[in-house]
């Protein structure tokens, strides 16, 4: 059987077991259970902490593992992404007070406070700043009103806790990450197991994507109506009942979904439907 790590608490656990549960395969029904076999599907899912997957994985206890890319570069683990998955999305930023710092350039002989020492370590090191690194598990915020350090870095969605800690975020982003499929580096990247498992998820991306539009139009009016919906390949045209009128069926992605339909409208299209697709093979 293909063994599988899924996250089994936190912001990732829920999107990643919906997405599992999206490509057909079972999932559990209890938050206490650690293991679930999927006998049809041939594969074993095991339920541990987000930053232990890549450790695991790297270790080849497990095929492959969905965690964070930035559990993954934290960790160190000899892994590599071969799926980003699109949800859990996150930028890691330098803060400090304000008028402390304005680049990464002038954190050289300064301590940095951070949840996430591999990884701030290792761009520090990459941009050639010696700096220290001070490890903190959560609410980093409090560190440099403390005097433990002097900057923070930790992960930004609005900025609104920095403010309210009194502090601002500088320079560019450490990284950017999201939820990504992983495997062992150097892992045999033909295993038909594995590529099943990426072509089922691959559907849910693109099935969440993407909406089937479906609509009449008349004949003389098709060119204009295609190039607003050129689908993947090419639609599919069918001619209807009444003579001059044909019905078109394509894929169109969801966030344009609107706009193609106002569009469609003013050129004469109607009875234009859209539906959504619930699994998907490209």
């Amino acid at each position: 059987m293909l063994r599988i790590a899924v996250p089994n608490k936190g912001s990732l656990s829920g999107p990643a077991s919906a997405m599992l549960h999206e490509a057909g395969y079972q999932q559990r029904k209890e938050s206490k259970e650690l293991v679930l076999v999927d006998p049809e599907n041939e594969v074993e899912f095991f339920y541990l902490r987000p930053k232990d997957i890549a450790i695991y994985v790297s270790a080849g206890r497990l095929d492959i593992g969905i965690t964070g890319q930035d559990l993954l570069v934290d960790s160190g683990a000899d892994a590599e992404v071969i799926l980003p998955l699109g949800f859990a999305r996150s930028t890691f930023r330098f803060a400090a007070k304000p008028g402390t710092a304005t680049g990464i350039e002038d954190l050289a002989g300064k301590t940095v406070a951070t949840s996430y020492e591999g990884i701030v370590a290792k761009h520090l090191a990459n941009s050639g700043v010696d700096a220290s690194v001070v490890h903190l598990d959560g609410a980093v915020e409090t560190a440099i009103e403390l005097g433990v350090a002097q900057v923070i870095a930790d992960v930004v969605e609005t900025g609104t806790s920095l403010r309210n800690a009194g502090l601002e975020v500088f320079g560019e982003p450490i990284m950017k990450s999201e939820a990504v499929v992983i495997r062992r580096t150097g892992a045999d990247g033909d295993d038909p197991k594995v590529q099943q498992f990426l072509r089922r998820l691959q559907g849910v991306l693109v099935a969440r994507s993407y909406v089937m539009m479906d609509y009449d139009c008349r004949a003389e009016h098709l060119e204009q109506a295609v190039a607003l919906t050129p689908g993947l390949e090419s639609p599919t045209i069918s001619p209807l009942h009444n003579e001059g009128w044909v019905a078109v069926r394509s894929m169109v992605p969801a966030k344009e979904a609107q706009r193609v339909m106002d569009d469609l409208y003013a050129i004469g299209a109607r009875a234009i439907l859209t539906t959504a697709i619930h699994a998907c093979r490209l």
